[in-house]
């Protein structure tokens, strides 16, 4: 499949996802993620937001933010992420949400009105085409959306752009064990059920040293079928130019 007509593929499936998620207040997906979060976490969101998480882990949880900082959350979804983020960093920082799908910004935005937070902002675009200056946030995360990506070398190096110097990643996503071939990837699973586009992990990070980061870390956290793991990736940029 060509990568535009798997990029609608993959718009159109997180299209109706929001449409089901405005109807019934949570997702209907074996996948859905918001069991991965704490409670105390959770409290304090509007129920929409809360129960709509599609990721394989939580992000927020080992990206370390800290007060001040402007994050930046790759498909962003429904918002719970950057949300999150937004807590954390305070009212002297910033959360960025991007997200290609209409409906899901919508969804996003809604749910930031409900909950009366201010310093976050949503904008449509690609994230391997991310609409941000460059050396702009201090962390990216991202939640199981890297593997739906059809250009991850493009990915990468949007990320490793917009990061200030000494910027740091915090990404959950699905990753394949080395010795699985693309072709029984494929056989475990769709492109758009988060499986067929995963990465291996000898691939993941040497796509992120080939975009210029350091001291990568990629630890598995559960299984998601055999022998693919939802992933916690950690990365830093050079704090020199």
């Amino acid at each position: 499949m060509a990568d535009q007509d798997l990029r609608e593929v993959v718009r159109q499936r997180y299209a109706d996802m929001a449409q089901n998620m405005r109807v019934d207040g949570c997702c209907d997906e074996s996948g859905c993620g918001s069991q991965l979060y704490l409670a105390d976490d959770l409290v304090s969101l509007p129920d929409g937001a809360a129960l709509t998480s599609l990721g394989c882990g939580n992000p927020t949880s080992v990206a370390d933010l800290r007060q001040g900082e402007t994050v930046l959350d790759l498909g962003s979804g429904a918002g719970i992420d950057v949300l999150l983020s937004a807590q954390r960093v305070g009212a002297t920082g910033f959360a960025y949400g991007i997200d290609m799908t209409d409906e899901m910004l919508d969804l996003a935005r809604k749910h930031a009105a409900e909950a009366g937070v201010d310093n976050v902002e949503f904008r449509k675009g690609f994230i391997e085409d991310i609409p941000l200056d460059s050396e702009t946030v201090d962390v990216v995360i991202s939640n199981c959306v890297i593997n739906l990506s059809p250009d991850k070398e493009g990915v990468f190096s949007e990320m490793f752009r917009v990061l200030r110097p000494g910027g740091r990643l915090g990404i959950a996503d699905v990753v394949a064990e080395d010795q699985l071939s693309a072709e029984e990837r494929v056989e475990r699973g769709s492109w758009v059920g988060c499986i067929a586009g995963a990465l291996s992990f000898a691939e993941y990070e040497n796509g992120l040293t080939a975009a210029g980061f350091k001291e990568i870390s990629i630890r598995p956290s559960h299984a998601v079928t055999d022998g693919m793991h939802s992933a916690i990736i950690q990365a830093h940029k050079s704090a020199h130019r």
